[in-house]
């Protein structure tokens, strides 16, 4: 039977510390009025976060949004994807009954893990973002012969 002790920190996931934003990041795209129009504010797109043994995957949907309108970039190990999704829509002589679809910019931003690399690709597709980031092979402890 394996020991346990009680002073030793519980093992967290490494994503462990994006739980308290979840709920942040579920947020209503906007305020909306009782007829369903949606403000052109800020509105964060939905996203999912996978682990493989090699590396993370972010997927970011944009349905509507231009390849041209969205960025990613990443500094001192934040991963940033930003945009824009453009109202196209005339209003000539048009009454619009319902609106739900949101329009405007935005901005996500998560500080990656420590085993996450520089190597990052990405590819826009069907209104689909998906980045691609390698993870560092881990570093084993270097072991020093002690002379005497």
């Amino acid at each position: 039977m394996a020991e346990t002790n009680e002073n030793l920190p519980a093992q967290r996931s490494v994503w462990g510390d994006m739980d308290p934003f979840r709920d942040f990041f579920r947020s209503p795209f906007g305020a909306r009025n009782l007829l369903g129009d949606v403000s052109q504010r800020s509105w964060a797109p939905a996203m999912d976060i996978r682990e493989s043994k090699d590396s993370y995957a972010v997927t970011v949907e944009l349905a509507g949004a231009s390849k041209d309108d969205v960025s990613v970039e990443c500094h001192d190990n934040v991963l940033t994807v930003k945009g824009e999704k453009r109202d196209e829509r005339e209003e000539k002589d048009e009454h619009r009954h319902f609106v739900e679809r949101t329009y405007g910019s935005f901005t996500r931003s998560f500080r990656l893990p420590a085993d996450a690399s520089d190597e990052i690709q990405a590819n826009f597709k069907d209104g689909v973002l998906t980045i691609e980031v390698a993870k560092h092979e881990e570093k084993k402890p270097k072991v020093v012969a002690i002379d005497g």
